[in-house]
């Protein structure tokens, strides 16, 4: 072979490697990960939320990227970022933390495949048209926490026995509350208590007015209800204190804020599954083919030291049922 034609092969052949080589970089899908709290206030279910990407062999800055959108606390904001996310073609909207991201990112778009993660009914909520065959371009996990509250009664008056006022502190923004508030007061009804409702949204000053009206009405006792108010754990669970008052919540962080207990569904793991789902759906599995999920582990979780700031002696029955005690 004459020198030139070799340098003109070999010429060719430096174009034809690095196309080659390119050619072979991993494909990054971008996530939109839609949520209506704040990145400081979620971190471990962030963290869940990864890990079930991870099962399906996605891990954030490797192969797949995720764009963050946070409400902190406004939920009007949430439609704006949904479509955001939308304008940016994301591959799957993850619209994790109650039913609101879920509804805006499905009124943002009806082709962008949406996985919610929710704790009210995703049926009534107009996100699916049911659980088994969710439809059109959306599926998720629900904890169905509406489903959870006649026992988050139960397990509040079983730890105060002597509380039979209770004040249901309901953020009046979510589409289940009023149902959620409902069916508190049946409960109420049937084991002996009266039921005190007070509204109040992600505001110091409303929360404020709510407690003060709450000690009013003599109240013994709070539980939570409606959309998280998880943003407003550390001055709900401080008012909650001041005011002498053992409260339920729904959420693990509010217990670690101060507040005496909290049932439900895990919320690390209804977060890991979201990211099961997302990664699911990332390798080509339709929303319309993959059924709702539901809860399969709950927990009930006590601060001791809150009990004792209060004056309250947990009763045996109670600490045994316990999944964790924060001391």
């Amino acid at each position: 072979m004459r020198r030139r034609e070799f340098i003109t092969l070999l010429g060719r052949a430096a174009v034809v490697w690095p196309l080659a080589a390119h050619a072979q970089q991993p494909v990054i899908s971008v996530i939109g990960f839609l949520n209506p709290g704040s990145a400081s206030d979620v971190g471990d279910v962030v963290d869940a939320f990864r890990r079930g990407l991870a099962e399906n062999g996605y891990v954030e800055g490797r192969n797949v990227a995720i764009e963050y959108r946070w409400a902190d606390g406004q939920y009007d904001r949430l439609p704006a970022l949904a479509a955001d996310l939308v304008r940016r073609r994301v591959a799957v909207i993850a619209a994790l933390g109650t039913s609101a991201p879920g509804r805006a990112a499905k009124a943002a778009t009806s082709t962008t495949p949406i996985v919610f993660q929710t704790g009210s009914d995703p049926v009534e909520d107009g996100l699916v048209a049911s659980m088994n065959r969710p439809g059109g371009n959306i599926t998720g996990v629900s904890r169905m926490n509406v489903a959870t509250d006649s026992k988050r009664l139960e397990l509040l008056h079983a730890a105060v026995p002597n509380a039979t006022v209770i004040a249901c502190l309901v953020n009046p923004i979510g589409s289940r509350s009023a149902s959620q508030a409902r069916q508190i007061q049946d409960s109420a009804r049937l084991l002996g208590l009266k039921l005190q409702i007070v509204n109040a949204s992600n505001s110091e000053e409303e929360l404020e007015t709510a407690f003060a009206t709450m000690v009013q009405a003599g109240a013994g006792a709070v539980i939570l209800a409606g959309p998280t108010m998880n943003v407003m754990r550390e001055q709900i669970a401080r008012l909650a204190l001041r005011h002498g008052l053992p409260m339920m919540s729904d959420h693990r962080s509010y217990v670690v804020a101060g507040s005496l207990m909290s049932y439900d569904a895990s919320l690390t793991d209804s977060y890991r599954q979201a990211g099961v789902y997302v990664g699911r759906i990332l390798k080509g599995e339709k929303p319309a083919d993959l059924p709702v999920m539901q809860p399969t582990k709950f927990e009930l979780v006590l601060n001791l030291k809150t009990a004792k700031a209060l004056g309250i002696e947990i009763p045996p029955k109670v600490l045994a049922l316990a999944d964790e005690v924060i001391e």
